[in-house]
């Protein structure tokens, strides 16, 4: 059975195609909050005859969304496209992990579930790298056991840079010091060191609160950046959210 699974996030909306359990491709668009179903409606079509993908042989959209706006908007392209209600996953979609609160946004429980079905038998934190920094932790038996939600690296990067007379834009990698000599280098060092030192404190602290050395998956556009840097992540999975999405809405 092959099914379309699409989280909408803040900046942006990923596509994954899964056939069974298994993700074969995914595809991420920009975010545009006012954006009509017209316009998803042939975005999608374009990108669908570039992957090659049958809208006939869709048998089920999942849609995961903290853009209320945008989830109204996608149902309707969905329906135009398939000819089928997708299945629509929030926190109130019962699953083996305990949401806890009703204020939890829908990506950190997709994140929550999928790190409960994929690494089980062992605490797990799920660091997602998106619009914000959040680090999420679950127990072997499901129980959310906490949330730390903070800025995310491009959201504080973009906020210095908009705040700033003279500061330039930078691309997110890693400098070759820690100490910059130039104002770009100085910056790199600051973004990626900077938060990279707020991450394994998270980490750090997680494990000492919970009593355990847990497992740390991560996830989220800049997620590259940060793996390669500390041996306190233990896998790095752009994928992560979108299976948690699958999860989710497989059986619904």
């Amino acid at each position: 059975m092959k099914s379309i699974v699409i989280n909408i996030g803040n900046s942006n909306i990923r596509f994954g195609l899964f056939n069974e359990d298994n993700c074969d491709i995914s595809w991420v668009i920009n975010t545009k909050p006012y954006r009509t179903a017209d316009e998803l409606y042939v975005q999608m079509l374009m990108l669908y005859q570039t992957y090659k993908i049958e809208p006939a042989e869709i048998s089920k959209v999942i849609i995961g969304s903290v853009v209320p706006q945008l989830t109204k908007v996608m149902s309707a392209a969905i329906k135009k496209i398939h000819d089928i209600h997708p299945v629509i996953v929030d926190r109130n979609t019962p699953s083996e992990v305990q949401a806890k609160s009703k204020q939890m946004g829908t990506d950190i429980y997709a994140n929550l579930v999928a790190a409960h079905n994929m690494y089980p038998d062992r605490k797990k934190i799920v660091l997602d790298f998106g619009t914000a920094l959040t680090a999420s932790c679950v127990a072997e038996s499901g129980e959310t056991l906490g949330v730390i939600i903070a800025p995310g690296i491009v959201t504080a990067l973009n906020s210095l840079i908009s705040q700033t007379a003279q500061l330039p834009e930078i691309e997110l990698v890693k400098p070759k010091t820690v100490l910059g000599l130039d104002t770009v280098t100085c910056m790199q060092s600051g973004m990626v060191y900077g938060f990279l030192g707020m991450v394994e404190g998270f980490i750090d602290r997680i494990n000492d609160e919970v009593n355990d050395d847990c497992f740390v998956v991560a996830t989220g556009g800049v997620s590259h950046v940060y793996k390669p840097l500390t041996d306190k992540i233990h896998v790095m999975d752009r994928l992560h959210t979108l299976k948690g999405l699958y999860f989710l809405g497989k059986n619904l």
